[in-house]
């Protein structure tokens, strides 16, 4: 069973970049098919979908978020990390990874990690 894990620092201040990595255990960020993402729910609000990184390295971003959004991997350490630059407190979350699989035109989250909590704030 994948399972997955978000690590990063717990708090960010505005205008500097927020970085998390998400760690994988139990499959391949590379398996056929698989794409890795960055989901995040701002207290209050629902979930917003940030962005993958696909199993061929490709990535696809949210248009709403592409100008600030950086998804990246290390395939020897079966990780893939979110970097969003310039944050506000509007960027203040909890961010979670996923992976899924395309089904049609809808991509399905088979795997969470149980999320990690970003203040922004000075």
């Amino acid at each position: 069973q994948v399972q997955l894990q978000e690590s990063g620092p717990g708090l960010v201040k505005p205008s500097q970049t927020l970085s998390l990595t998400c760690t994988v255990s139990g499959g391949s960020i590379t398996t056929n098919y698989y794409y890795w993402s960055w989901i995040r729910q701002p207290p209050g609000k629902g979930l917003e979908w940030i962005g993958y990184i696909a199993y061929t390295g490709n990535t696809y971003y949210s248009p709403s978020l592409k100008s600030r959004t950086s998804i990246s991997r290390d395939t020897s350490k079966n990780q893939f990390t979110l970097q969003l630059s310039s944050v506000t407190p509007e960027d203040t979350a909890v961010y979670y990874c996923a992976g899924g699989e395309y089904s049609g035109s809808y991509l399905y989250f088979g795997s969470w990690g149980q999320g990690t909590p970003v203040p922004v704030s000075s």
